[in-house]
Formats: C-alpha cells, structure tokens, sequence
C-alpha cells in the first residue's frame, strides 16, 4: 500500500498528543521554569556554515511554538527544584519529520520530568531546510520532496526489510539533502551531551546519568546519537518515543539501554522500533519497548498514555534515578 507522508500526518498529531497527555498530569505542582537557553556551537554549526536560511517560528494555542528553518541549534534548560533534584537529565529531541520541531510535546514532558526531579533540556536541532542545499544536478531523479514540501515517504517497510538496512527505517533512504541533516541533528545530539557532562555541576547533574528521548524523527535522532560513534558524546542512556532509527544501526559494545514505547498500527514506525528492540537484544544490550495496542483510535485514556510511568520505572530500575 503507498502511502505519502502527508496522509501520515494527522496520525502522528493524535499520537504524539496522547504520548505527552499522561505527563500534564503532574505538572501542576512542578515548580518547573525554562532558565535559559545554551547555544550548541561556537560561531556557525559544523557542516552548515554556508546555510543562509532564516529561521521561522510559529505559535500556536496556548503560546507553544513550532520552529523550521534552524540554522543555529539550541538547548533549552528546565530545572526541577533542587531539593527534588536526582541528578539524572533527558535531553527532549522534538518530532517533525525533520522539516519542522513541535515543542509542545517536549514543553509538557519537561515540565513532568522536573515534577520527578529530572532535568530537562529541549534539543532545537537542525532540519532540512524549506529550499534546497544541494543542486539540482546533486539530487537523484525522483527524490526529494512530495507535495506540499514533505519528504516522500514510499511505501511501507516490513519488519525483515528494515532488518535487512540495518535497523534503518529512513523513508527517504537516497536523499542527499536529508541525510546530510540527519547527520547534523545527530551531531547536534552528541555536543549537547558533551555541554551538559562539561557544565554537569552548573545544572546540578551527574554527568554519568545523561539520557536523549526523542519524539517521532526526535526519536531517530536520538537513536543515531546512540549509535553514532564518539569518545565524548554518547549518551548514559536513550530513549525513543515513536521514532524509529533513521540511520543503519549498529550498536556499540557498551551501547546506552534502550526505552522504547510505540503504538501497533504505525506502519514503518512500528516495524522500525520493533527492529530497534531486537537488534539491541541481539548485541545483548539492555532494551524494554512497549508496544500498545491502537485499539480503537487514540485517547488520553488508552494504556499508551502511561508510557511516562513506564519510562520512570525502567529509569529506576537502571539506578538513573535514585531518589
């Protein structure tokens, strides 16, 4: 069955509003406040120094934003109270398909991870940009970008056909432009972990408990931050929220642990994450997904809107959290 990523999109909106409804639960006695935003790189970010795009931002209801165009990486600080403080941090990856980042889903997990004592920094990575970076010439016949600017999503990959790419469920595997982002968010990953382990004491943090979650594409790239190779920017742990891997995985003998929460019905997502689980397994890493049934369509009151109780769980259960 094909299937644009167009039609893809209202079910990924449903689904990422009931990941992140059970973290609004707790909110309200967080004494939760953004602190301050950290800029990644100094100057320009490797790899797109010659970038000329501006970045755009739009607000939507209840004044969160959604950002396109980036050129210039951020994290943005969420700080628990210190005396509920455990010294465990989440770097929040946002979702967007690579071509814009919804922080209203990272906003609300913030604001829960602080209400646990977990502090929280939101990732404003880089992003295929609305215009072209590589020429004409440069990009294959047929790849690129689907009406109404979206990448082409192909049809739906199997189970055995992502296991064959190496875990990777990109769905525009041959598209220049794509990949070479793919490889500066993940970039963008990995200095964050390094800022966050050099400034550990500044934020009140164990540099040896830094955790990256992602939502959707965020989970892509979270997991490429993982498996990504890099004597100072691997993360201590990683978790995705339905997000596949978005580039071929290998995992590395000390791999992170792996949290993986997705829903049944999501076509390349559910086989993608499936395959994330059993390749962690096979490098004998440890791994837990849940995997929740779709059921009859998505509600705050399904199971899957507990998947904030089960990553809190495991994060205890790995000693990331010990108050």
């Amino acid at each position: 069955m094909k299937m644009s990523l167009l039609r893809y999109l209202p079910v990924l909106a449903v689904s990422l509003t009931v990941f992140a409804a059970n973290a609004q639960t707790e909110v309200a006695d967080s004494s939760a406040k953004e602190l301050s935003t950290i800029k990644l790189w100094p100057g320009k970010a490797p790899g797109s120094e010659d970038w000329t795009f501006s970045e755009k931002v739009s607000v939507g209801p209840g004044g969160s934003k959604t950002y396109s165009n980036v050129v210039d990486p951020t994290l943005t600080v969420y700080l628990p109270d210190p005396e509920k403080a455990t010294g465990a941090a989440i770097i929040l990856c946002p979702g967007g398909a690579m071509r814009m980042l919804g922080f209203a889903e990272t906003e609300q997990t913030a604001e829960w991870l602080n209400a646990k004592g977990i502090a929280a920094f939101i990732l404003k990575y880089r992003l295929v940009p609305d215009q072209p970076i590589s020429p004409a010439a440069d990009r294959p016949a047929g790849r690129g970008r689907a009406p109404g600017g979206m990448m082409g999503m192909g049809g739906e990959l199997s189970f055995r056909e992502i296991l064959s790419r190496n875990g990777n469920a990109n769905p525009a595997p041959d598209n220049p432009d794509h990949l070479k982002v793919i490889q500066m968010a993940i970039a963008d990953g990995q200095q964050a972990i390094r800022i966050l382990r050099r400034d550990a004491a500044k934020y009140n943090i164990n540099p040896e408990r830094i955790g990256i979650l992602g939502f959707s594409a965020g989970g892509g790239v979270a997991i490429g931050t993982a498996v990504t190779e890099s004597e100072d920017g691997m993360p201590d742990f990683v978790a995705t929220v339905y997000g596949p891997s978005l580039v071929d995985v290998k995992v590395p003998e000390d791999g992170a642990p792996l949290f993986v929460a997705v829903m049944d019905g999501h076509f390349n997502v559910t086989n993608g994450c499936m395959v994330l689980a059993a390749l962690w397994k096979e490098a004998n890493r440890p791994v837990e997904m849940h995997l929740y049934d779709h059921g009859n369509g998505a509600a705050s009151g399904m199971p899957i809107s507990s998947w904030t109780d089960r990553l809190y769980d495991w994060l205890q259960r790995r000693g990331m959290v010990t108050k």
